[in-house]
């Protein structure tokens, strides 16, 4: 390991310096480890230490902030790679003993003055719907209009077909300069409900090496102010004391800043520069890059809120130090996350209960996954789906000639699981002759195929799941009181959706993404009122339910939120949640149902079974609907 700070922009360009074992100060005062005389540096600016095989950066109150990867940071952890800005200078932290093979590019901000001779600025509502023309006159209108449109069709699909942000931000630049005639820009995105800066990426239009290049502070300030798209020709040289000494001032021939809303919040900015002072920018490249703006901040933000989910998924699992594919942060999930994390290390057999749709087989495969035994199968089999005799070839396995059409030798489920673990989902429903079988494997860990005379030890970790009451059925004499006791060695409850609603948002943003990139269709999440309805509503399926009930929203929808319309009748049946009105069509709808519903039972004395016969529908349908819309108070009245 060799660790060194690499100067890539500014005075110390070129200069590297090695990183001792002590504190290394950096600063303006010659007191310090490293010591950069220039304005923009204060006189104790910051420490790096080291300890526990880190390298810590820590800011020390400086006036101009110390900058990680272009964010501001007070302390942290640095990485090999990281891009560290201290005033002017720009320096990269190296680990490794090799050198990059390329440095990327750095975007700096200029405080100079902006001086132009020609200004044009461009408000969204006012964007130009018609066919613009060419000042230039070069190439003819209608050309150049086909051109213009196949390009944003182009940007659009290219899009639509990226997740990782600085890949959608690369090809947003990349497809930008193809329409363009500019030699540099930015996308510059904001932290939600701030003016911040949360990310900036730069590129140049040439290949190769990259010099760092400076952004104008005044059009960026501007844009955010006025919420305006800004072109600015003939630009005046930057005397930005963010220059290095020694170096003269920056030429500048033209620039475009160009704002990204998203539901009329600013997102960010798109930034772009042309340093010939031959090349202006004209009107008609501020209208496309505001139209460019309009189809890339929905993409922007959708990947963005897919990047937050997916680092929060992670910061989740970081921080009970396990592997899931749950998704919750309420305290009834940290408790199973704690019980995964608890049982993993172990081989004892464990018994998941639980209503369907709670997530039983996850917990399972979680188990399974944190576990000694990773790296082997795991089997899940579900005792509900076929019949005594099917489960018994499937789980054990037969020989050849045990039965009509078994022409070869099959192993089981079981034998393929040997030194992983098996899930038996819905247990309760096991047939009493396999219960006797099932025990002998759980106390001997060997069985026989069917028609077969020879055993088969196999290495297995036992997991099962139900929905069933097990208690009851040992009274009931339909399950084996020695085969629960062996099955109940450690017991997992989960929770139902309607105990931990909090949940509930964060699964819908969930599942609302997944399904947004099956349908190929953008959602970019769903409206508050949907919102409210589907905390509201019980979820007698839970989490299963709520897939679908997604699922659905993303398919019927039209627009780029889910709203109620797009929602279940029986989510929407559920009494509206207090302070959240719901539209007045599924409103008047629901009061219609309850109507209806209070004069059936009254007619029929309070008889489920004759109002529903009366109401032409299933009285279990009926038991639904009363439950749902709260009116079992309403009609003991």
């Amino acid at each position: 390991m060799n660790p060194r700070l690499v100067g890539i922009a500014g005075s110390l360009k070129g200069k590297v310096f090695p990183l001792p074992e002590e504190e290394f100060c950096i600063g303006r005062e010659v007191t310090n480890r490293l010591s950069i005389v220039h304005p923009t540096v204060s006189g104790r600016h910051c420490v790096i230490t080291r300890g526990a095989g880190q390298f810590k950066i820590s800011d020390l109150n400086s006036r101009s902030g110390t900058f990680v990867n272009g964010l501001p940071v007070k302390e942290r952890v640095l990485a090999h790679g990281d891009q560290i800005r201290l005033g002017h200078c720009v320096f990269v932290i190296l680990f490794d003993e090799a050198e990059p093979t390329a440095v990327p590019n750095v975007v700096l901000l200029d405080e100079g003055a902006l001086v132009s001779q020609t200004r044009i600025e461009l408000r969204s509502e006012e964007t130009d719907q018609g066919v613009p023309e060419d000042p230039a006159g070069s190439v003819p209108t209608t050309e150049r209009t086909l051109r213009e449109l196949s390009a944003l069709l182009k940007i659009s699909t290219a899009l639509s077909s990226l997740r990782g942000l600085e890949a959608l931000q690369e090809k947003l630049l990349e497809s930008i300069f193809e329409i363009v005639p500019a030699d540099r820009g930015a996308i510059i995105l904001l932290e939600e409900n701030s003016e911040e800066f949360a990310a900036i990426l730069g590129r140049e239009r040439s290949s190769g090496l990259m010099q760092p290049f400076h952004v104008r502070r005044a059009a960026i300030d501007h844009v955010l102010r006025e919420r305006v798209a800004v072109l600015r020709n003939d630009l005046q040289p930057s005397e930005s004391p963010d220059v290095a000494e020694g170096q003269p001032p920056r030429p500048m021939g033209s620039l475009l800043a160009v704002p990204l809303f998203v539901f009329g919040r600013m997102a960010g900015i798109i930034y772009l520069e042309a340093t010939n002072p031959k090349v202006h920018f004209d009107e008609s490249h501020l209208e496309l890059l505001t139209a460019v703006g309009g189809i890339a901040a929905l993409a922007l933000e959708k990947v963005r809120h897919m990047d937050w989910l997916e680092k929060e998924n992670r910061r989740l699992h970081a921080e009970l130090d396990i592997e899931h594919d749950l998704i919750g942060e309420s305290a009834c999930m940290q408790e199973v996350y704690r019980f995964i994390s608890r049982v993993a290390s172990t081989h004892a057999t464990v018994l998941i209960r639980g209503e369907s749709g709670t997530g039983k087989e996850l917990v399972a495969g979680a188990i399974h996954r944190n576990s000694a035994r990773a790296d082997k199968p795991f089997v899940a089999i579900n005792c509900a789906a076929l019949t005594e005799t099917l489960l018994e070839s499937e789980m054990f396995g037969h020989e050849k000639g045990a039965f009509t059409g078994a022409v070869a030798q099959k192993r089981g489920k079981l034998e393929v699981a040997d030194g992983g673990t098996v899930l038996l989902d819905e247990v309760g429903e096991l047939a009493p002759s396999l219960q006797a079988k099932l025990l002998r494997v759980l106390q001997e860990r060997q069985f026989e195929r069917v028609g077969g005379t020879r055993p088969v030890k196999v290495d297995i970790r036992v997991i099962t799941a139900t929905n069933k009451d097990l208690e009851e059925a040992v009274r009931n004499k339909t399950f084996r009181q020695d085969l629960y006791y062996r099955l109940n060695v450690i017991s997992l409850q989960m929770p139902p959706l309607r105990e931990h609603r909090e949940d509930i948002p964060l699964l819908a943003s969930y599942f609302a993404t997944r399904y947004s990139e099956k349908a190929k269709r953008p959602v970019m999440g769903i409206s508050a009122e949907a919102r409210a309805c589907l905390v509201n509503y019980d979820w007698p399926g839970n989490v299963r339910e709520l897939e679908n009930a997604i699922e659905r929203g993303v398919v019927l929808g039209s627009g780029d939120l889910i709203l109620p319309e797009n929602l279940p009748e029986t989510v929407l049946e559920a009494e509206s949640p207090q302070g959240i009105p719901i539209p007045r069509y599924h409103e008047a709808v629901r009061r219609a149902k309850k109507q209806l519903i209070r004069k059936a039972l009254e007619l029929a004395e309070g008889s489920y079974t004759e109002a529903a016969k009366a109401l032409g529908v299933h009285p279990n349908y009926l038991h639904r609907l009363v439950r749902n819309m709260n009116l079992r108070e309403e009609i003991k009245k």
